[in-house]
């Protein structure tokens, strides 16, 4: 689950962040933006103390310098930010057992991060369109990306519980959502309901290639 609080209806990070926890949230990433660098690292210290706690891995985004300072468990690092960080310098940063992801957003992304070899999964997306981008690359690929890719691979961008079923048929079984969850009156419950769909789809799927 990613975390902003700019999503969060005045809820706190940490808030958001303990509610999503308590409902079953295996991954949180850090997604915060135009923050002075103390507060970042600030926030960036309670949520891997709060992580670490609770047995849930922790992602900065964007900066491997901020998830090194933190001791995150890792970074994504989104096209742009590879422009400024490339994956070789992020893993000399953050060291060799912690976890680069990168976005991607075409096949071709998926086959030049198969080149990669020191990232640990990639983001695919956005499959629907959102707020901030309404170009979409649409589900057609998705059995194509999970086909090629050999890395896993997490699904984002504007999915939703109206919409996850097309994706989970396609063979998709781990998604990155925002606003799906940020936006709900109760969090906490909110991620239990993600986390039993994602749950019911793996076992129907693990009990059928038996």
């Amino acid at each position: 689950m990613i975390i902003s609080e700019k999503y969060g209806h005045g809820r706190g990070a940490v808030d958001i962040a303990k509610s999503a926890i308590a409902g079953g949230a295996d991954i949180i990433q850090m997604r915060e933006k135009n923050k002075p660098r103390d507060e970042f690292v600030s926030l960036g210290n309670m949520l891997a103390g709060l992580c670490k706690e609770a047995g849930v891995t922790f992602i900065v985004n964007d900066d491997p310098i901020l998830a090194k300072q933190v001791d995150a468990d890792g970074v994504h690092l989104g096209q742009e930010d590879l422009a400024l960080f490339k994956v070789e310098e992020a893993r000399a940063i953050l060291g060799k057992d912690k976890i680069i992801g990168i976005s991607t957003s075409s096949i071709k992304d998926v086959e030049e991060a198969n080149s990669k070899k020191d990232i640990d999964y990639i983001g695919f997306g956005p499959v629907f369109p959102t707020v901030v981008k309404e170009k979409c690359v649409g589900t057609k690929e998705i059995e194509k990306v999970l086909k090629i890719s050999e890395k896993p691979v997490f699904f984002i961008g504007g999915i939703s519980l109206n919409n996850i079923g097309g994706l989970l048929t396609k063979g998709a079984c781990n998604v990155a959502v925002i606003r799906a969850i940020l936006e709900s009156d109760d969090i906490e419950e909110e991620t239990k309901i993600w986390k039993s769909c994602l749950s019911s789809a793996r076992s129907t799927r693990n009990s059928s290639t038996k």
